[in-house]
């Protein structure tokens, strides 16, 4: 029976495994996996009918009895849930006392208010194993030394959860943070680690400032590099411009992670760099369209979620934003389970431009490559004809001397050969710009202005 238990579980809570191996639930087969997700789920609803004031108030209203509901399928009886609810019904979801709250994590908030989840002791190991076998994905094990270049503070989960997975592992963490190239490679010097946790642009910099700084980087300790919050791959899983350049400059291991909040749970490549592996002990995912369909195999849908062991604030459907594919045939690495593909963008971010349907990671995929672009943001906006209209504002390097008509001569043509379109250009003020998008108060930088009627975001 998988998995095998750590320690005492709340009633109704799937308990957490205490190793993740190749016995483990994501080497056996497609039909295991999918039996024990099934009885997960069914022990997850009847939690969410007993604990969740939220949940059981939304069954009520839907006239559901959630013992019927065998089958994963059964499971598009029930409402998705979304961001709106939690930001409106934030207390609602809390399915403990207040007194069994361990910690308190916020989210961005970059997509409307900040909603606050509570985690438990309980939730607290989930995310210590969530991690640790992520690690393991990524080739990671006891002995490694980790530089954690994320904020473990400002109420934030994902650093907490990197350190608390490399604990678990046995292996060294050193919480260095985000920013300051100096510190970065002070510490690298000082304690050589072989690991670095990291948004993946920033690694671009660190490179500069060793260039400029005359650090040989390349013959430092550092093996490989595990990247959250951007894409390094191509839908075909190719490298994109952005892991392309890191690779040509220092030619480390990369391995993409993407999680949330929300999820409290992980995907991360294995070596093979074939999409980022689902934790069935952990999460249950559907991929929905406009209607709350599946969409059919192989095809891009909304992201959406169930989340298994979780004691403090469940999630049932709950659609995450972020648009995807499943991979489903096998993987090299031995491994079972579904992949996800790189994230094509968020659904609410969605731009119809000429004729073409963007995503903004695409149009940062282009300006993240460009070298004498220094800052920048996207623009968003209605048009006179109802269409939408976008203007990339860049800052430059101070190196730069081409003339502007130039650059925005050179970004059109960029834009044209990668996306088929160009928006327009504007040429602004470097430190103006650079206070736009890293905002005091932020923890990462606002790079996204979505001015629509029918949608003001930033991200």
């Amino acid at each position: 029976m998988f998995p095998t238990l750590s320690h005492t579980s709340p009633p109704g809570v799937p308990c957490v495994p205490l190793h993740a191996d190749r016995s483990s639930l994501e080497f056996q087969p497609a039909d295991v996996i999918r039996h024990y997700q099934e009885e997960r789920v069914q022990e997850v609803l009847s939690y969410l009918a007993e604990r969740s004031p939220f949940y059981r108030d939304l069954f009520r209203r839907e006239h559901l009895d959630v013992k019927k509901l065998k089958k994963l399928e059964d499971l598009r009886y029930i409402p998705t849930t979304d961001k709106r609810d939690l930001q409106e019904h934030n207390d609602d979801f809390l399915c403990v006392p207040r007194a069994k709250v361990a910690d308190y994590i916020t989210t961005s908030g970059t997509l409307g208010n900040p909603v606050t989840f509570a985690a438990t002791v309980h939730d607290l190991h989930r995310l210590a194993y969530n991690e640790q076998i992520s690690f393991q994905c990524a080739g990671i094990g006891p002995g490694d030394v980790i530089q954690l270049m994320t904020t473990l503070d400002k109420r934030f989960m994902a650093g907490m959860a990197y350190f608390l997975g490399a604990v678990r592992m046995g292996a060294g963490m050193i919480r260095v943070g985000n920013g300051i190239p100096a510190l970065q490679w002070d510490t690298i010097n000082r304690i050589r680690p072989n690991v670095i946790m990291v948004v993946p642009s920033f690694i671009l910099r660190i490179i500069q400032y060793a260039e400029e700084q005359g650090i040989d980087y390349r013959n430092t300790s550092i093996r490989k590099a595990v990247c959250i919050g951007e894409n390094l791959r191509e839908q075909d899983f190719s490298l994109n411009l952005l892991g392309r350049r890191i690779k040509e400059k220092w030619d480390i291991e990369l391995y993409s992670t993407y999680a949330s909040t929300e999820m409290g749970t992980s995907f991360c490549e294995c070596k093979a760099g074939q999409g980022g592996h689902h934790h069935p002990e952990l999460i249950y995912c559907e991929l929905l369209d406009e209607e709350g369909n599946p969409v059919p195999e192989g095809e891009a849908g909304e992201l959406t979620v169930t989340t298994i062991g979780v004691e403090a604030m469940p999630l049932l459907r709950f659609r995450t934003g972020d648009m995807a594919r499943f991979h489903t045939e096998p993987c090299s690495c031995g491994r079972n389970t579904m992949r996800i593909s790189p994230l094509i963008g968020r659904k609410s971010h969605m731009i119809k431009y000429k004729g073409t349907t963007l995503y903004p990671p695409a149009i940062f995929d282009v300006l993240d490559n460009t070298p004498y672009v220094d800052v920048y943001c996207v623009d968003v906006a209605d048009n006179e004809i109802g269409t939408d209209s976008v203007t990339v504002h860049v800052g430059l390097r101070p190196s730069c001397t081409l003339p502007h008509e130039t650059i925005v001569k050179e970004l059109k043509d960029l834009f044209r050969a990668r996306l088929r379109v160009a928006p327009e250009i504007s040429i602004d003020d470097t430190e103006l710009l650079r206070r736009t998008v890293f905002r005091e108060h932020d923890r990462k930088p606002v790079k996204f202005f979505d001015f629509r009627k029918k949608n003001t975001q930033t991200t």
